[in-house]
C-alpha cells in the first residue's frame, strides 16, 4: 500500500493553548489555523479557550474577541458581519462557509477553524484570492451590449427576464463554492470553478446583454467549462443557498443546443 505524507515543512504541529478566564462557565474551545510564510515556522493549530457567555454567537465574534482580547497576531478577513460581502469565508467544522453566519452553537465539540482549501495561504485565515478574481475578471462581468439605450433611460427587461438572473447575481463571491471543488483543486490553472461559471452563466441568460454568442465561444474548452463532473460540492456548501451546479449544467446545454 502506498502511504502519502506532507513535505515536511508543511506539516501541522501543535500549537499554543490559550487557556479561559478563571471562573468562566461556559467555555468552547476553538481550535484556530495559524501560518506566517515569512517566519520559516510549520503551520500550526493554536487552541483558544472562549468564555462565550462574554461572545456574540456567530464564530466571527469568537475570532474577534480572540483577536481583541487574547491574541492579537491571528488574521482572518471580515467586514460586514450580515453574510453579504463574503470577506470572512472560511473551513469551519470541515466545510466552507462564512463565519459571521455560522453559529457556534452549530458545531458539537470544539470550533477547528482553517483557511479556505487548496489555495496558498497569505497568512492565518487569509487565502491568497488573486487567481480567484482574476478568473472572475475573465468572463468580462459587465453587460456589453451594441444597442444604445434611449437617452436618460433604462434598459428594460420584463419580471420574467429579470427572474433569470436574480438568483447567480446574488452571489458574493466568497469563494466557498470553488474551494470546495475537487475539480477546481487540481485544475485550478485552467478550470475556471463554479463561482466564476455561475457569474458567467449569470451575464449569459441576461436578455439586455448581446454577448451570449461571444461568451460561450469563450466557454467552450475542454478545461475551462468541462472540467466540472457534477460533484455538487459547491451548491452543498454555498452559503447563500445558490445552485451553481444547475447553472454550469445550463451552459453545457446551451453549448450543445447550439450544436445542433
Amino acid at each position: 500500500m502506498a502511504e502519502f505524507r506532507l513535505p515536511p515543512n508543511s506539516r501541522i504541529t501543535k500549537g499554543k493553548v490559550f487557556k479561559a478566564p478563571e471562573g468562566a462557565r461556559n467555555v468552547r474551545s476553538f481550535v484556530v489555523y495559524r501560518y506566517d510564510p515569512d517566519s520559516g515556522e510549520n503551520p500550526r493549530l493554536d487552541t483558544y479557550e472562549v468564555d462565550m457567555d462574554g461572545c456574540g454567537p456567530m464564530v466571527l465574534d469568537a475570532l474577534i474577541k480572540i483577536k481583541n482580547e487574547v491574541d492579537s497576531t491571528l488574521t482572518f478577513r471580515r467586514s460586514c458581519r450580515e453574510g453579504i460581502c463574503g470577506s470572512c469565508a472560511m473551513n469551519i467544522d470541515g466545510t466552507n462557509t462564512l463565519a459571521c453566519t455560522k453559529a457556534t452553537s452549530d458545531v458539537s465539540k470544539d470550533v477547528k477553524i482553517y483557511p479556505l482549501p487548496h489555495m496558498p495561504v497569505v497568512k492565518d485565515l487569509v487565502p491568497d484570492l488573486t487567481q480567484f478574481y482574476a478568473q472572475y475578471a475573465s468572463i468580462k462581468p459587465w453587460l456589453q451590449s451594441s444597442t444604445p439605450p434611449p437617452p436618460d433611460h433604462e434598459r428594460l427587461q420584463t419580471k420574467e427576464d429579470q427572474a433569470k438572473i436574480d438568483e447567480p447575481s446574488a452571489c458574493i463571491l466568497c469563494a466557498c463554492c470553488s474551494t470546495s471543488c475537487p475539480s477546481y483543486w487540481w485544475n485550478s490553472d485552467r478550470y475556471l470553478g463554479p463561482a466564476a461559471l455561475l457569474q458567467a452563466y449569470r451575464w449569459i441568460v441576461d436578455s439586455r446583454d448581446d454577448a451570449t454568442g461571444q461568451r460561450l465561444d469563450d466557454l467552450e474548452d475542454p478545461f475551462r467549462l468541462y472540467r466540472c463532473h457534477t460533484i455538487m460540492n459547491c451548491t452543498r456548501t454555498c452559503p447563500k443557498g445558490l445552485n451553481p451546479a444547475k447553472a454550469i449544467a445550463e451552459v453545457k446545454k446551451m453549448l450543445s443546443d447550439r450544436q445542433h
